[in-house]
Parts: structure tokens; sequence; C-alpha cells
């Protein structure tokens, strides 16, 4: 059929077109998706008022990758330097197209590798994609899309079926259809690759050509992406960066980047969610007075915390500091669902600092894990039966959720993985305060060395884990951990918890030893976490002076310490404004080749500020 009738009447399919797929079969497979996919819903998955996905759909960024390396940073470091990368350097891709070659480009694609932080916007993507498809308006081509999220596949991880059988469990309208290597041009969309846990092990040589042929789930999987099952298929693949290496390049034709909002779309964003236009720019200035704040602005769900916090905060009288940190922002977030879980009339007794150390001790095990979503065993595992789980995604909505799968059982999660971190730390240092040193049994016993000794010991011993970690997965935890210790942080959390309060006399000596490590370390994006760790204990010496040094422009002929020029890098790094031209000269007076490499490695963080770099 061609495009334009096909936009008109995607439910009259030519039957010789769908190669033996029944008119009525095919109707009710694209109106069972669209049911599944038309509503989307903001900041939770089942509780609050759905919205139709296409009334409130904004076009996210998404660019078309040069290659599928992985990043071994922390997300919100990720953030932090995409937002450095200038627009020229991106090609820019329309979700709809993704299958489609460029100008230039002559390769068919099959496979496509999403990747994306948490929070960032790919699975709306997906849910765009398949409403696109259902409603007529894009890839018509395609006569199938199956949908198979990670978290559900999960559920049948155990099993042994063949891929017909595995289709039928989610779709049974495929009972009714034949599907072979070239019968259909259908479409398996993997939403998720980092929630998977399965070991997909594609260097296994069990191979499958038969979709009839019965094996484990995860054989099953890997012999459909590399190209043994159904070799026309096409394949999309969405994950979290850190998890993206798990399908070998070689099996990817096309990687992109699911890049969330840029600057003009983050204020934009405030202005439509925020009624009171001035209240709207006051939030936007308060965001940009604040770097860290501003930049993980990026990320939809962290403007829609942002949003509910500082549209309180600033409409009123209010005698509390307005948040200027992360750690800060989420405990405000954290008490903003806890007021009015308050409002909300329960039977069942239950306070807020059981609710609290229960989802902080899940938050912080599976945070070692690596798992943002969760089933019955984890929360078995934390103390948490089900019944409890039900009443906390209704307690606290906005914080954790309890989900019906599209097509199988419960799965559990936080709402986004930064509100796992914040109560992952909230866990840990509210433990320390009540000398709970016995409640991390089953971790390892370098976590579970945390709780010896002192406040100082603790922030050290997570300074040396963040450190040690090869992808950054404790950074942020780290940074809200140094953050709860703080004396203002200390009355918050007395709203929040009974709880005597812990001293921040301590706080001097994590300082000296975060400076020591500044000193000491050879990674210039570990150095910037940790001043952003510095920043949150509101320690901001080594930068002001730095600052001095740069106001002079007279840095090239200071002679720095290794720490201070890593003070530089994070200074400019943090800088509101681009820069024009990088010159290592202005930055180094002496003319020693060594000198000038090794200040160079120093400010690589740094460099995307600049226009252009000599």
């Amino acid at each position: 059929m061609k495009h334009d009738e096909s936009v008109n009447q995607p439910q009259d399919f030519d039957e010789s077109f769908c190669h033996g797929i029944s008119h009525g079969v095919l109707s009710t497979f694209r109106s069972n998706l669209k049911k599944k996919f038309e509503y989307l819903y903001e900041g939770t998955a089942t509780q609050g008022n759905p919205k139709l996905l296409n009334e409130i759909y904004t076009e996210l960024y998404i660019t078309e990758s040069e290659s599928g390396e992985i990043s071994n940073e922390h997300e919100v470091r990720q953030i932090e330097t995409q937002s450095r990368r200038e627009a020229t350097e991106d090609t820019p891709i329309k979700c709809s197209d993704i299958f489609r070659a460029l100008p230039g480009q002559d390769k068919p694609i099959r496979t496509v590798l999403t990747k994306g932080v948490a929070g960032i916007g790919k699975t709306v993507s997906v849910q765009k994609f398949i409403m696109d498809w259902a409603e007529g308006k894009e890839n018509q081509d395609v006569q199938l899309i199956f949908p198979l999220p990670f978290r559900e596949i999960n559920l049948m991880k155990d099993k042994t079926l063949s891929l017909s059988g595995l289709l039928q469990v989610f779709f049974p309208e495929t009972k009714e259809m034949e599907i072979s290597s070239d019968e259909y041009k259908v479409l398996f969309i993997f939403d998720g690759l980092d929630e998977c846990r399965m070991s997909l092990d594609f260097q296994s040589d069990v191979r499958l050509c038969d979709v009839s042929e019965s094996a484990s789930v995860d054989v099953l999987l890997k012999n459909l992406i590399v190209g043994n099952l159904l070799p026309s298929a096409l394949i999309w693949i969405t994950s979290r960066p850190a998890a993206a290496d798990l399908v070998p390049s070689e099996c990817v034709h096309r990687v992109t980047e699911v890049r969330g909002f840029n600057d003009p779309q983050k204020e934009e964003y405030f202005r439509k969610r925020v009624s009171d236009q001035s209240l709207a720019e006051r939030i936007i200035s308060h965001l940009k007075s604040s770097r860290s704040l501003f930049i993980m602005c990026h990320i939809p769900v962290f403007c829609w915390i942002s949003a509910a916090v500082l549209e309180k905060m600033l409409s009123r009288a209010e005698s509390g500091e307005i948040p200027k940190t992360l750690t800060q922002m989420y405990t405000h977030f954290l008490l903003l669902q806890t007021n009015i879980k308050h409002e909300k009339d329960y039977e069942k007794k239950m306070t807020d600092e059981d609710m609290i150390l229960k989802l902080g001790k899940l938050a912080f095990q599976q945070l070692v894990k690596g798992n943002l979503i969760f089933y019955e065993e984890d929360l078995r595992e934390c103390g948490i039966d089900v019944t409890e789980a039900s009443v906390y995604s209704g307690l606290c909505s906005q914080i954790f959720r309890e989900e019906f799968g599209w097509y199988q059982g419960k799965v559990f999660s936080f709402v986004h993985l930064s509100i796992q971190e914040h109560l992952a730390a909230l866990y840990v240092h509210l433990f320390f305060i009540k000398n709970c040193s016995q409640m991390f049994p089953s971790l390892t016993s370098d976590l579970s060395m945390l709780f010896k000794y002192t406040l100082s010991d603790i922030h050290q011993r997570a300074v040396n884990e963040a450190l040690k970690s090869k992808n950054g997965h404790l950074d942020l935890f780290l940074r809200f951990l140094l953050g709860l210790s703080v004396e203002s942080h200390q009355v918050l959390l007395q709203e929040l918890m009974k709880q005597t309060r812990s001293s921040s006399d301590s706080n001097e000596e994590t300082i000296e030893y975060i400076k020591m490590k500044i000193r000491t370390i050879d990674s210039p994006g570990k150095s910037i976490n940790l001043f952003h760790c510095l920043n949150e204990l509101g320690d901001h010496s080594l930068v002001e002076e730095i600052q001095q040094y740069l106001k002079s422009g007279k840095i090239h002929e200071a002679k720095l310490s290794s720490s201070q020029w890593s003070a530089v890098a994070f200074v400019l790094f943090t800088s509101e404004n681009e820069l024009d031209v990088f010159d290592i000269n202005n930055f180094v007076g002496e003319n020693r080749e060594t000198k000038k490499i090794e200040v160079f490695q120093k400010l690589l963080p740094a460099i995307n500020k600049y226009r252009s770099v000599q």
C-alpha cells in the first residue's frame, strides 16, 4: 500500500500484503497495543491521573552516536559532560526515523541500541514510536511490533519455551500467526537492557534457527539479537549507558542516544508546568544560580522534582533555606511527600521512620547490586512484604511505585535512580546515628565495614568505595551521604525523623581527607565529583582561591599544585559561560612539554566548555 493511504486507513491492510495475517487479527493486535500505550503517567506508573501521550508528548533530543563507546562514569557526570557538547557535534535523529538510513548511509539497519541515563525519556520514546505505528502514522512497512520490556521478561527467566511460545505468553493473538524468517516484517523492542537479570551469553555456541524450537529465555533472546532466529526482524534495544555493552558492538548497526532537555527546553518545561509565570521565572532563576542543579535539569524527572519543591518553597514565606545543593533538594522532596502522606487516611499505623528505613535498606542493597527494578524476593530480603509494598507505594506514590506489568506480574522501583541513591544515603547516615551496625549481613565485607568508628570514618570509607567503583555508581550516593551531615541538614532531618542530631565536627576531617584524595588521584572525572562533594559540605576554599587566579589573568605565572589544577578544571567545568579558545600557553607559562601535557590532562573535563582547542 502507498504510505499516504496507510496513514488515513491504518486498519485496512491488503491481506496479500500481510502474507496471511487476517484483517481481524491485525486490527485487534494494533488496537490492543494502542490501548496499552496511549496513556502516560508523570512521576508514577499506576497512581495519579493518566494523561494522553499525544497531548503532552514533547519531542526529546535524540542523536546518532559515532560509536557504541561506553562511559565508565556515573550518569550524572555523563549528563554534566554531555551538557558541554556543542549541538554541531551531534547528528539529531527523530525517534520515528531510527531504522531509516541518514543521507550518505547505504547499509540497512537491523539492530538499533538507544542509550540514555535513568529518567531521560527512553521508555516514553518507545511508547511514542509504538503509538505512531498503531495509529498508522509512521513505519507502516513494519507489520508487527512486539514490545518485550526486560523487567517483565525477567519473570520468565527460569522457563524453557520456544520463541513462538514466548510471544504467545505476551501476545495471545500470535497463536493465529505463523511467524517465520521472511513471512512478516516484524520489530522486537527490548526496553531496559540495564534491568535484565539473565546472563545474556553472546559467546555461547547454542544456535537456534527455528521459532518452534525450545530453549531457555536468555538463549532465545541471544539468538534473536544476533540474527540466527528471524534474521529479517528489526531489533530495538534501550539501555542505561552502564549496561549498553552487554550486547556486542558487531551485533548493533546503529547507536542512538536520548539526551533529554537542552537549556531552552528546561526553561520551557517550567513555564508550562508552573501556571504562575512570575513564580516560574523565580524558579528558573534560582536553578540557574546553582550550576549543579541546572545541569541536572537535562533529566525530565529532575525538572519535575525541582518544580514540586520550589513551587511550594518560593510561593510562601519560608523560614528554611531554599535548596541550593542536590542533597537539600532531595531531602525537601522527601519531606514534601511525607507531608502529603499525613493528609491521607490510612488505617494501618505506619511511622515515617519505619517506612523510610525499610525503603532505605531496599534502596541501599539494590544500589550496591546495581538494580533499579525490584521483585518480591528483593523486598522480602529487606523485611518488606508485598502488602507493605502496596501501602508504601500508596503513601509515597511519588517516591516508590508498584507496577503491574503490561503483560506479566508485579515489579517495584523508585521513581528515579537519584531518589534511590538519596534514600540509600539517608539509610546509611541514620543507621550510623542509631549505632545499628549489624543491618548489612548480606552485603560484601567491604560495605559492611562502613559501620565502624566515627562518622568521619564512614565518610572516608564511602569516598574510597566510590573511587574504586569502575562505573561511578556510588558517586551520587557519596554526594548525598556527605550533604546529609551538614549542620543545616540536621534540622531538616529532625523534622523527618525522631533522632538525636549527629555532630558535624568530623566534617573538617572529611574535607581534609577529600582534599588529600584530590591531590593523589589521577582521574580528572573522579576529582570533579570530589569537588561536588566539597560543595555539599560547604567548603569552597580551593575553588575561591583559583577564581582569584583566573580573574587576575596571571594563572600561567602561578606555581599550582596538583589539587589546584583539579580546582581549575572544576571552575571552568561549572562555569555558566561558553569559553572561546583553549590554549595551554594561557595556563602554563614555562616552556616544558611534560608540564603542559600534565596540566592538559588535569583540565580535560573542562575542554568541552571551549569553542575550539589549540
